[in-house]
């Protein structure tokens, strides 16, 4: 599959998986208002795992419609995927210790669910840099893009799944 096919491919998934949220938010009992906040949070990484592909899906096909090398296409992209990474896994970061533990197990949210899929964004993150350097290839900005897609299907999933009882 060529890079562009695959960004392509990613985008339209993007715009689906935000797509989703809006049927988490039509079809739920209560109104986004009077969620938990855990469930706020979720759907916030929800969109923001939608968003994110398809702002560097749409990124990466203007730097390939250049006349631009492809190492250097796959460098700037890798680049800016590592900025945004590091900025939103900060925001993340930030928004989940406001979380008491008590709030965080009441809501159902699993640790392990939590940790694994930091690990993976490290692990990710990392891999930009490393493809700026040294790589210069496609498949590790592919890879930031379909592990947030990957990740917000999973929120996704918890969304639909959330307990009701929950209160915040």
């Amino acid at each position: 599959m060529q890079p562009s096919e695959a960004l392509s491919a990613s985008a339209q998934v993007a715009v689906t998986l935000a797509g989703f949220a809006g049927v988490v938010v039509a079809f739920r009992n209560r109104s986004v208002h009077e969620w938990s906040k855990i469930d706020k949070f979720r759907l916030q990484i929800l969109l923001t795992n939608s968003a994110a592909p398809f702002g560097l899906s749409i990124f990466a096909m203007v730097l390939l419609s250049t006349s631009l090398g492809a190492p250097t296409i796959w460098r700037l992209c890798s680049l800016f995927t590592f900025i945004m990474l590091v900025a939103t896994g900060s925001s993340y970061g930030t928004a989940l210790r406001r979380f008491s533990p008590k709030e965080f197990k009441a809501s159902g949210a699993r640790r392990a669910i939590l940790y694994t899929g930091s690990v993976v964004a490290i692990g990710v993150t990392l891999l930009q840099l490393y493809n700026v350097i040294r790589l210069q290839t496609f498949w590790p900005f592919f890879a930031a893009i379909g592990t947030p897609l990957v990740l917000g299907m999973l929120q996704f999933i918890l969304l639909v799944s959330a307990h009701e009882d929950a209160k915040s």
